[in-house]
């Protein structure tokens, strides 16, 4: 049995703020710490879907520039993903029909969630983002990639905040809290080592139940609206071929089929970007 872990640094245990969750330069001054606990979690989650039968355990680094984990301090002989390249599918590159399982470690919740440590949407260009009219975020986005090739999301790590939206999005989920928001950079943590045991029980239980889990896949065609922070930003997003603006914030892009849209969405967010510095 082959099982798919994406891993993202926000929601994983111990940190709460960016000054963590960034890459090495002198403002993110805690990242060496941020790596050590994201290598943790993924190791419980590793060892969890080993105990439940996994014969081979794959994991994408899906956090910033994909360059986190510390490959050498991966458990159970699991293959990393890792860096930039030109493959499609996001924070859920590697995935495909011969994975059982799909386990989503350290996510955080959708832009705009009430107290919900580091919430954001693929960006801080982002304000909101909607799939066929419903508020969504990266939980969304990565359990649609993986409903593509009809692989459940077994297993979320993140905190309060974003463990309740993917129970609310994928009913029947495990879930593991690692922290209670009290605010966008503080919250009440779980102490790392009971974190990382609860991830690797969470882990085993979404596993061994996947049989009785569904693929989650948004209706087709399907309608991925983002609304930017800034116009500029809206400005550029239209460059793309498809995309329809609705206001002065707001685009969106509808396709045939949910590989397209997500391919589209990702780029939507690379030429915001380009809006985002276009005075610089």
């Amino acid at each position: 049995m082959r099982v798919f872990i994406s891993a993202d640094m926000e929601g994983i245990s111990g940190l709460v703020s960016w000054s963590q969750c960034g890459r090495p330069n002198s403002n993110h001054y805690d990242y060496a710490y941020a790596r050590e606990r994201m290598t943790a979690d993924v190791n419980a989650a590793i060892r969890g879907a080993i105990a439940a039968g996994a014969s081979e355990v794959v994991v994408k680094d899906s956090h910033g520039n994909s360059k986190n984990l510390l490959a050498s301090d991966l458990e159970g002989h699991a293959q990393l993903i890792s860096g930039m390249g030109a493959r499609q599918g996001g924070m859920m590159v590697g995935i495909d029909r011969t994975f059982t399982a799909a386990l989503l470690v350290g996510y955080h919740a959708m832009a705009g969630t009430p107290s919900a440590i580091m919430e954001h949407t693929m960006t801080g260009y982002v304000h909101r983002m909607w799939i066929n009219g419903a508020l969504a975020g990266e939980i969304a986005l990565s359990a649609a990639v993986a409903g593509c090739f009809d692989v459940p999301i077994v297993m979320v790590s993140s905190d309060e905040a974003g463990c309740q939206e993917a129970s609310s999005l994928l009913p029947g989920i495990i879930t593991c809290s690692t922290k209670q928001g009290y605010g966008r950079y503080m919250g009440k943590l779980v102490h790392p080592e009971e974190s990382v045991r609860q991830i690797q029980e969470a882990a085993r239980q979404g596993v061994e139940k996947a049989s009785m889990l569904d693929p989650w896949l948004p209706d087709l065609p399907a309608t991925l609206r983002l609304e930017f922070n800034r116009s500029e930003e809206a400005d550029a997003a239209i460059q793309l071929i498809g995309v329809r603006r609705l206001d002065g914030y707001t685009v969106e892009y509808t396709g045939d089929s949910w590989a397209e849209v997500h391919q589209a969405a990702w780029q939507m967010i690379h030429y915001a970007d380009l809006g985002h510095n276009a005075d610089r």
